[in-house]
């Protein structure tokens, strides 16, 4: 089943409140939170206090995607602001830990992988994971061009037998999300 899980970072921060509403209210599955630290990626996003608000303030479940240097830091902050789903990079140091310590605290554990990481990177871990995230960009910046060439990832895991929910990060729109 496809869901569309729309990403914060698209939405205008002057109005992110009424941005986020209109989709919350269309009945949406997720809601997408990027958290950059301009160190893992070239860019600086959100923190923890943006998890808490939108938390308080609508229903809809957080897929809270850190692209930060040391996620292991921030684990525990952003479930406790409202994170279900924590989605780390396998690239991130420490990474078998962040799911030791997910498992720990009872949130959703995701991993994603930047495009240029082999897919069998993540085949250790399958059984532990709630969602695989697929880059379909360098991940940084929002607007970029979609790459098609990461959907073999997506077969790979569903060859494996991944059973948890495969989600696709950037470059989506109303073409390539049929790929």
């Amino acid at each position: 089943m496809t869901k569309i899980v729309p990403s914060v970072l698209a939405a205008d921060i002057l109005y992110l409140e009424d941005d986020v509403a209109r989709i919350d209210d269309i009945g949406i599955d997720y809601l997408h939170v990027d958290i950059m630290d301009g160190v893992f990626v070239p860019n600086i996003s959100y923190g923890p206090a943006i998890v808490k608000a939108l938390y308080s303030a609508f229903s809809t479940p957080l897929d809270v995607h850190l692209m930060i240097q040391k996620p292991m830091q921030y684990i525990k902050t952003f479930a406790d602001a409202g994170a279900d789903i924590i989605t780390v990079h396998v690239e991130a140091e420490g990474f078998e830990e962040m799911l030791d310590l997910m498992d720990d605290i009872g949130v959703k554990k995701g991993a994603s992988l930047k495009p240029g990481t082999d897919i069998s990177t993540l085949y250790p871990y399958l059984d532990r994971l709630d969602l695989i995230l697929v880059m379909t960009v360098e991940p940084g910046f929002g607007g970029q061009k979609f790459m098609e060439n990461m959907m073999p990832k997506i077969k790979a895991l569903k060859d494996k037998g991944f059973k948890g929910i495969i989600s696709v990060d950037g470059g989506i729109n109303a073409n390539t999300g049929k790929v």
